[in-house]
Parts: structure tokens; sequence; C-alpha cells
């Protein structure tokens, strides 16, 4: 079980004209939208692969701006165990945890970094907390 591929197929980023003021407060949010079998071929044989669909989202309140970015990934896993993760999907939206936490945490690293970069670009705060050196205090 792994993940063999992923890619973005909508990347939207948006600023408001209105120069805001104050403190942003910036909300992140990921979620699966739908999962579908996909053949893929893997050297010379067919492989069952998952195809996870994806919106990765950040918004920025008040309406300074947001950012969507949506793709999918490609899990791949035995016949059986895509036919179950297929079927809980069908039945109740869910998805067995070992699997969810392998897709969004490839989803999140991808996202995060394609986001701070259209953040950069369109002059928005960077969606995630980046690291700061703070001044060493004087020892007495």
């Amino acid at each position: 079980m792994a993940v063999v591929g992923f890619g973005f197929n909508r990347i939207e980023v948006k600023k408001s004209d209105i120069a805001k003021t104050g403190k942003i407060n910036i909300s992140n949010n990921v979620s699966l939208t739908n999962i579908e079998q996909q053949d893929v071929t893997l050297g010379k044989e067919k492989q069952i692969t998952l195809k996870f669909s994806f919106e990765f989202t950040s918004k920025y309140e008040p309406d300074v701006g947001s950012i969507l970015i949506a793709g999918t990934s490609l899990f791949l896993s035995d016949s059986k165990r895509s036919k179950e993760i297929i079927d809980s999907w069908k039945k109740d939206k869910k998805v067995p945890k070992d699997v969810m936490t392998e897709i969004l945490n490839t989803v999140l690293m991808k996202c995060n970094i394609q986001a701070l970069i259209l953040s950069q670009d369109v002059n928005l705060p960077p969606p995630i907390p980046l690291p700061k050196v703070r001044p060493e205090a004087p020892k007495e």
C-alpha cells in the first residue's frame, strides 16, 4: 500500500482589492471529494489503484483572499483491500485510518508548499506558520 501518483487539476487564488487592517485569521482545510478505481500499467502488469480526489482550501478572514487547490492522488493496494475501501466510501464516505493518514499527509505536504508559493505570488500572508528567529534574552 502506497501513494504512487499525485497531481493538481485546479488552482485558484483570490485576493480582495480592499486593504484590510488588523488581525487576519487563516483557516486551512482539506477534504476528500471522491474515490474511484483506476487501472494503471506499472511495468508490464496492470495494477488496480484508487484515485482519491481532494480539495485543499485556505480562507483569509475578514474577506482578504482565498486559495483553492484541487487534485488527485493515486493509491496502490491489493484488489481485496481496494474493494473494501471503495465499498466503505460508497456506504458512508469513510476511509480506513491508515489509508486516510497516508493520503492526507501526502496532500497536506504538497498543498501547503504550493499554497505558500501562491500566497507569496499575490502578496497574501503565508497560510502556514513559518519559523522565526527571535533574539536571545540578555543574560544577567
